[in-house]
């Protein structure tokens, strides 16, 4: 798909739409008394809406770790502020259609509904594999994205890039790949691709292997002619300045040693968890977390509650019945688990 085709998807009042803009914005000077925006001028260290240059330069440090031109990438509260932009950029509520694999992340189906937008789901296939026919298959002229989480939430797994790729040369709308747990994954990220194909947007963030929940903040990597109209249509300053100072500084940690060691407390769990009776399935994991079928899973879920161990029932998620989510913890929790399931034995 070609940059002119990927513009023609973007809904014509956007393309049309006169952004808000500061007078930070538009002066690009030395400024030594901020008159500009209406703030309590008493310094308390938050009187000040947040810089542009440390949002800046938060920017230029993620691009320099992914190996991407800075022009690419978004900064967003959360990855879910992307997946909403998504829908406000490219989707006509009432009249165009996304669609998406299931079971998987359920903020992609919420912010449908939020924007009257039709959304179609393709079941996954054997063993959670990707049914890259049917999702093809499944789209029409009024199908503008399509979602795909790999590794996939709450299934654990990646699938394979060759069958992303074909996803991505053969959708006619825009193809969205969320990256949240690819530090985890055996599977290349498709980050390197966005140039080659305008059609693709890559999700990332920094809540999973960088540590930074709390901070709420995702990264959306696709082709400059859509990071700008992302850029466009998002609210002022829509991350605080705390966030970002924060960011600027733990992004300087080397995440490496920590992403090591949950994959191989990812691995011992699973072993861990494969020899108790009542575990009927731990399926293969590239996140940080082991979807587990189970005999009577709700009280098996119940059973670690009582126990102020919480995990996630799954049961009531199609093509996941009978599973609990668990997330791989420090050593030290993950023995607490390991221990309080062989009691029950």
């Amino acid at each position: 798909m070609t940059i002119e085709q990927v513009q023609q998807l973007i809904r014509p009042n956007i393309l049309a739409l006169k952004p808000y803009s500061t007078a930070r914005d538009e002066y690009k000077g030395n400024i030594g008394i901020y008159l500009d925006a209406n703030e309590n001028p008493f310094e308390n260290g938050y009187n000040r809406y947040p810089s542009t240059t440390l949002k800046a330069q938060v920017r230029s440090t993620i691009a320099q770790k992914k190996d991407v031109n800075p022009a690419r990438l978004f900064l967003g509260n959360g990855s879910d502020e992307a997946i909403d932009l998504l829908f406000r950029i490219f989707c006509r509520p009432g009249v165009d259609n996304v669609i998406s694999i299931a079971p998987t992340y359920g903020m992609y189906s919420v912010c449908a509904a939020i924007n009257d937008i039709e959304y179609r789901e393709v079941m996954l296939g054997q063993e959670f594999s990707l049914p890259v026919d049917e999702l093809l298959g499944a789209a029409d002229a009024q199908s503008k994205l399509l979602f795909v989480c790999s590794p996939n939430n709450p299934t654990a797994n990646a699938f394979p890039y060759e069958q992303l790729i074909t996803l991505v040369k053969q959708f006619p709308g825009i193809v969205v790949v969320d990256e949240a747990y690819i530090d985890f994954s055996s599977e290349p990220s498709m980050v390197e691709l966005i140039d080659e194909y305008p059609n693709l947007i890559v999700l990332q963030t920094l809540s999973k292997a960088y540590g930074l929940a709390g901070l709420r903040m995702g990264i959306a990597f696709a082709h400059e002619c859509i990071i700008s109209v992302f850029e466009q249509v998002k609210y002022p300053y829509n991350i605080g300045a705390d966030t970002l100072a924060l960011a600027q500084r733990l992004l300087d940690v080397d995440i490496t040693s920590q992403v090591q060691t949950i994959i191989a407390e990812r691995e011992r769990v699973a072993a861990a968890l494969r020899e108790l009776p009542y575990v009927i399935k731990v399926y293969p994991s590239d996140a940080n977390f082991l979807l587990v079928k189970t005999e009577r899973s709700r009280e098996l879920y119940e059973y670690l509650i009582a126990r102020e161990l919480i995990v996630r029932d799954r049961t009531h998620t199609p093509g996941c019945e009978s599973t609990l989510r668990i997330t791989i913890g420090m050593p030290e929790e993950n023995d607490r688990l390991i221990a309080e399931l062989r009691a029950r034995d």
